[in-house]
């Protein structure tokens, strides 16, 4: 029996091997490591500065920076190591743990607009939803969409998030720049 064109395509499709996508470190994510080194660098230059007001920050605010501290330096490190290992498992819960805190956490920061949120919150929320689901994409051997949605995380909610921070008279900006 003869086989038609479309069916010949199927079975010559599932007989070839899925092609497998790189898990090396590419330009892009050399860049989102090099822009999230700079963002740490910022907020440690930041902090540094701000030390003699270290006693009038609230601990959810403290709380707040020890959780993004630890996304900040983990991003590069995951972003360039070898990826698929058990070190990058272990760093990468680490670092879903330390993002999906901070979301959480921001709930609770209410400093600059006392008992209302901002639409930074959006972004909390965002993050909240979208740390799960990149757990859940990893686990199910999905290298396209974590990737993708790792590469989302970093470039919104840590460094989107994370410049505005600097204007509008929010701490690490204040520090900063004063």
């Amino acid at each position: 029996m003869s086989s038609s064109p479309i069916e010949v395509a199927i079975a010559e499709a599932e007989a070839r091997p899925a092609a497998r996508i790189s898990t090396a470190p590419d330009t892009f994510d050399r860049i989102l490591a090099l822009a999230a080194s700079g963002f740490l660098l910022l907020v440690l230059v930041a902090l540094f500065k701000g030390r003699d007001e270290w006693g009038r920050v609230p601990p959810v605010v403290w709380a707040h920076i020890a959780t993004i501290l630890v996304a900040l330096v983990l991003t590069p490190v995951n972003l360039l190591r070898r990826r698929g290992d058990g070190q990058h498992r272990l760093l990468g819960w680490i670092w879903a743990a330390a993002l999906f805190g901070t979301a959480f956490i921001s709930l609770f920061v209410k400093v600059l607009n006392p008992g209302h949120f901002s639409y930074i919150h959006l972004l909390s929320i965002l993050t909240i939803v979208q740390v799960p689901l990149i757990v859940l994409y990893a686990r199910r051997h999905d290298h396209k969409r974590h990737r993708r949605a790792v590469r989302g995380m970093v470039i919104g909610a840590l460094l989107v998030a994370g410049f505005f921070t600097l204007p509008f008279g929010r701490l690490i900006g204040h520090w900063l720049f004063s």
